[in-house]
């Protein structure tokens, strides 16, 4: 190497550019000289790049690695990590390898996935589905309400339609149970006059949501149930946007409920607010209750024309169109790809 740098440099090349060729640095060649080297490669990677490391003298053999993997996979070691077999072994009087080959020789052959049982497979989605009505999706929840009586609560059962985010039922207890929801929903189902075979209701992986009383209501009247990801709160947004609207509200009580029925005259209140009075941003600032009953299109259409009008009669003040009206005429719940969205209809068919 050093050589082949000198008769470079007799030629008339620079010591930079031809140590730069060789891929080696002034100063190394400078070091190597003053250590008395004048020809040769002294890089390590040169010697690898030539074959010339020996085999370790510590090297399993074939055979030795085969058992090693042999024993790793037994069906008492399966499950267990290298850190655990050796020290097993050495209680049976055997040392085999050490805890870095036995990891060295499991990767190589693939195997160093986690060792015991599998992780619960990916939490899918849930379907979505689209609302372009009132009374196609229903989301429902429940919540605590604190009550006086400490590390006891009262639990608000709300249902509501994502459409028009009209709460079409609810009612508070004192227990969370499949039977409680049952009956607020069977109630809210017939109030609101529900075909059958019309209805998908969405809520959370609760025991209430998920329990025997429940299912069979929902089977009875032909209504689909959905379901969120376990502790997936995203998957059931419309549901927890209320809550936080119940909570929110200025007179939401500093203080615990006394009983349930203090709770239920709060909540009835609140419900009367939020349906008949509460204009609501996502639908065009108009109450629930209108848009459950269509009224919110000839609304929407007449601020419109107060708009249009008012652009008329002072059009300077206008640098572009007036504000848009149109209300949304479709709801999706954990909406997916544009062509992933299900109809009440399409969950039938399935």
């Amino acid at each position: 190497m050093s050589e082949a740098i000198a008769r470079a440099c007799a030629d008339g090349a620079h010591h930079q550019p031809a140590c730069e060729a060789l891929g080696l640095s002034v100063r190394t060649l400078q070091r190597w000289r003053g250590d008395g080297a004048v020809s040769g490669d002294r890089r390590l990677r040169a010697h690898r790049s030539q074959g010339s490391v020996r085999t370790p003298a510590n090297r399993l053999c074939l055979k030795e690695q085969t058992d090693v993997l042999a024993v790793a996979n037994e069906e008492r070691f399966a499950s267990l990590s290298p850190h655990q077999i050796v020290p097993a072994l050495a209680d049976e009087g055997r040392y085999m390898a050490s805890e870095s080959t036995f990891y060295r020789l499991l990767r190589d052959a693939d195997q160093l996935a986690r060792r015991g049982r599998p992780k619960a497979s990916a939490r899918v989605r849930p379907q979505p589905f689209e609302a372009t009505g009132p009374n196609q999706v229903w989301s429902w929840e429940i919540t605590y309400l604190a009550s006086t009586v400490r590390g006891a609560f009262f639990y608000f059962y709300l249902i509501m339609d994502i459409y028009s985010r009209k709460i079409v039922g609810w009612e508070v207890y004192p227990q969370e149970c499949a039977e409680h929801a049952a009956r607020v929903f069977h109630k809210a189902h017939l109030r609101e006059g529900v075909r059958a075979d019309a209805l998908v209701l969405h809520s959370d992986n609760g025991a209430p949501m998920k329990g025997a009383t429940m299912l069979a209501t929902l089977q009875r009247l032909g209504v689909v149930p959905s379901f969120s990801r376990p502790s997936v709160s995203n998957d059931n947004p419309y549901s927890e946007s209320l809550f936080n609207t119940v909570k929110g509200r200025p007179n939401f009580p500093d203080q615990p409920f006394e009983s349930p029925e203090t709770a239920r005259a709060w909540v009835a209140k609140f419900a009367r607010w939020y349906n008949d009075e509460h204009l609501h941003s996502a639908l065009m600032f108009v109450t629930p209750t209108q848009r459950h009953r269509g009224e919110d299109a000839d609304l929407l259409t007449q601020r419109d024309a107060v708009y249009q009008a008012a652009k008329a009669a002072n059009p300077a003040r206008w640098s572009g169109s007036t504000r848009d009206w149109n209300a949304p005429t479709s709801v999706l719940l954990n909406p997916g790809k544009p062509t992933s969205r299900t109809t009440r209809a399409d969950a039938n068919e399935a």
